[in-house]
């Protein structure tokens, strides 16, 4: 009757704070925004300097928001390479995405390729220990059926970018702010739709309240289980998140299904005994968390 809850995710939204303020807002509600916006802006100059401020403010706000996403392998780099961007260090910017994108594809095809022994991708890639071979591998993930909607069109379109940057290209010398900013978004896209936890992704419980499922018929999928998994928590419907401290991971979660007392709870134990639906889990899970949004 447990579902594995995705506990280890990132995200910022500050950029979607610094935003113009509508005049139709109430008085407060502007003063509240422009107070937000200032301790924003405060926080920036204190990760990124003073000098050159405005540029870097500018270079935050067109960037975006980072995207929610499961902590993995891409989640420190594309920080660093979203900083490089910020502070004007540009074709850095650039190249970093690209060839994060090259290392997503990387551990993808390493990590999964154990669970695709019989299929013609599998033989073409059994023994090599690294891949340049951007279609190839895109071809290969899209085929085993990895990838969601346009992940592998946006991984094909940053190739391009890709061997924009890395090969000489004399135009790169006078947009290289441009691309690189074209390149980032690429990647963002690509994180937001394989990684993140929301958005209607089809191995996530919708309409739970507070908190985020994997499905019970998705968790064998290699994807999700090289992923997701060793980011979550196996829990039932009746836990409880002691502590959790986001920066070190350290976790301890109560759950009435682990107890020695659990036959003594007359709810619990007419689901320990049968199992449950994904959709009887989140009725059980919402009932803790009354009017919070829904996933979805």
């Amino acid at each position: 009757m447990r579902r594995y809850l995705v506990l280890g995710f990132g995200f910022d939204t500050r950029a979607s704070l610094l935003t113009e303020i509508n005049e139709q807002w109430d008085e407060k509600v502007k003063q509240q925004h422009k107070e937000n916006q200032r301790k924003i802006q405060v926080d920036l100059m204190k990760e990124h300097g003073s000098l050159n401020f405005d540029v870097k403010l500018q270079n935050f706000i067109e960037l975006g928001s980072l995207p929610f996403s499961v902590i993995s392998f891409h989640s420190k780099f594309l920080t660093q390479i979203r900083n490089a961007f910020i502070v004007g260090a540009y074709y850095p910017a650039l190249t970093g995405a690209c060839a994060l994108g090259e290392r997503i594809l990387n551990h993808l095809l390493l990590n999964l390729r154990e669970y695709y022994k019989n299929t013609d991708g599998y033989k073409k890639i059994r023994k090599k220990k690294s891949f340049d071979k951007w279609i190839e591998a895109i071809d290969i993930l899209d085929s085993w059926g990895v990838f969601l909607p346009d992940v592998s069109l946006l991984f094909k379109d940053l190739s391009v970018m890709r061997n924009m940057s890395i090969h000489f290209k004399p135009d790169v010398d006078k947009n290289d702010r441009e691309l690189a900013l074209k390149a980032i978004q690429m990647l963002t896209m690509i994180i937001d739709k394989q990684f993140s936890p929301f958005g209607g992704k089809p191995w996530i419980i919708s309409g739970t309240k507070g908190a985020v499922f994997i499905k019970k018929d998705c968790e064998n999928i290699p994807f999700i289980k090289t992923v997701f998994l060793p980011k979550c928590a196996y829990v039932s419907p009746f836990y409880t998140i002691k502590k959790w401290d986001i920066e070190t991971g350290a976790l301890k979660i109560d759950d009435l299904a682990d107890r020695d007392d659990k036959g003594c709870d007359d709810e619990l134990k007419q689901y320990y005994d049968r199992g449950l639906s994904d959709d009887e889990f989140m009725q059980l899970v919402n009932k803790k968390y009354g009017n919070t949004t829904s996933v979805k």
